[in-house]
């Protein structure tokens, strides 16, 4: 099978000549730059990464790092990062690691307790990096102490407030072009290059995040309890949070929705303990929107969609799966609930497990690289059988990885895959 064939039978439920492998497909399946550096030193790679996506500090894998892991889906950011369309101006040395880069229009700016603050143009400070940290923290939430004060409002207000979230500011490639006037035609013919020239499946991220930008804009426990006290201006917000999403979908499935086989949406749901909230309050706030916009996809492209959710989420597959999402993303099986067995035994003919192939959490960080082999292969023991699993860590590979314990992961995954 090629690579591409390999990740669409799996998402159909069939079992590939082999296990498919993700690494940088998405800004929830990727590596650190930190990782990443002390990976290619170690394994003695010429290496210049891109930190295409600025609040978390992830790159795209380059070609010596995507041959080793044999890795099966690209981001259709790649087309825009590691290509050689990408141009030396379209990008500037990390303050501090001159052998990294940042999009040139990330300027942060160094504080006096030696972390970095990034600002809007009006002078607001939208996110902060302490010192010694490895990603930007959200600073300011818009609407933190209260909604507009009417739909007029609301809707009037709320293209400002997003732009003032770190998500949307410092958004990653390609969305930080798409005020470009030519981005749509230039991403059509960017992702059917990229598919010939790789002969990989394509990943597109999409967002369209509902109950997160809830939280975004008012803040994580406002929200919550909003959702019991404010539940009027919650629906209102979806409603308008919807119209915008709608209209990013179209244009996404009119310009690549022949030609990119993967859609991801994102949506964090669960926390380490269990859901954020009742079932019911899911249901009545948010279930519906979501099927609208898998729906959509589904209606007008031949795009699978993926959902990025962590935690413990195992309470809401049922609905997830009935609203029409195929493909669920990290997997976080240290979590309530989410134990592998049950999950593949319950939900394995009905929904794609992206990821849950290593734990970030307390093997692949401090494990040694013969624990690292023992988790993986157990893991994709389970998950691997009658296809429906795509190897990925749980969630991104952070830079207190040591790159012996990737060698080892990825090693194990080769190992499996020759059985």
């Amino acid at each position: 099978m090629t690579s591409r064939e390999r990740v669409l039978a799996s998402i159909e439920h069939k079992t590939p000549d082999q296990v498919p492998v993700d690494l940088g497909a998405t800004p929830s399946s990727g590596i650190s730059v930190k990782a990443y550096q002390n990976f290619t030193s170690y394994m003695g790679y010429d290496s210049s990464p891109k930190v295409y996506d600025v609040v978390q500090q992830l790159v795209l894998p380059e070609a010596p790092v995507i041959d080793f892991a044999g890795v099966d889906v690209l981001d259709i950011a790649q087309a825009y990062v590691n290509t050689e369309d990408s141009t030396d101006s379209d990008w500037t040395p990390v303050p501090g690691n001159e052998t990294a880069f940042y999009p040139s229009w990330f300027k942060p700016v160094r504080n006096s307790s030696g972390g970095w603050d990034a600002f809007h143009e009006d002078g607001t400070k939208i996110a902060s990096m302490p010192a010694g940290a490895s990603f930007y923290d959200q600073t300011c939430f818009p609407w933190e102490s209260g909604y507009p004060d009417s739909r007029t409002a609301m809707s009037d207000a709320l293209d400002e407030a997003m732009d003032k979230v770190l998500w949307q500011k410092l958004v990653h490639s390609p969305w930080d072009r798409a005020s470009a006037t030519d981005f749509w035609d230039e991403l059509r013919h960017k992702s059917i290059k990229l598919q010939q020239a790789s002969g990989k499946a394509l990943m597109i991220v999409c967002g369209c995040n509902l109950f997160e930008w809830g939280t975004f804009l008012r803040r994580m426990d406002n929200f919550l309890m909003d959702i019991y006290l404010e539940k009027d201006n919650v629906m209102l917000l979806m409603e308008l949070l919807m119209e915008k999403h709608m209209a990013t979908l179209e244009r996404v499935c009119a310009s690549v929705g022949d030609t990119i086989d993967i859609l991801r949406f994102g949506d964090d749901l669960g926390m380490d303990t269990g859901p954020f909230m009742r079932i019911d309050a899911y249901r009545e706030l948010f279930h519906d929107h979501r099927k609208r916009l898998c729906s959509y996809v589904h209606e007008n492209s031949s795009m699978h969609t993926f959902l990025h959710s962590c935690g413990s989420i195992y309470q809401y597959l049922p609905d997830l799966i009935d609203s029409g999402i195929e493909i669920i993303n990290p997997v976080q099986t240290n979590c309530r609930d989410m134990d592998p067995v049950q999950l593949k035994s319950e939900f394995g003919d009905d929904i794609v497990f992206w990821g849950a192939g290593a734990d970030t959490r307390e093997i692949l960080n401090s494990g040694t690289p013969q624990q690292v082999r023992t988790d993986v292969l157990n893991r994709m023991e389970i998950f691997s059988k009658n296809g429906g699993f795509v190897f990925n860590t749980i969630h991104n590979i952070l830079g207190d990885v040591p790159p012996q314990n990737i060698e080892a992961m990825f090693n194990a995954v080769k190992e499996f895959n020759l059985k």
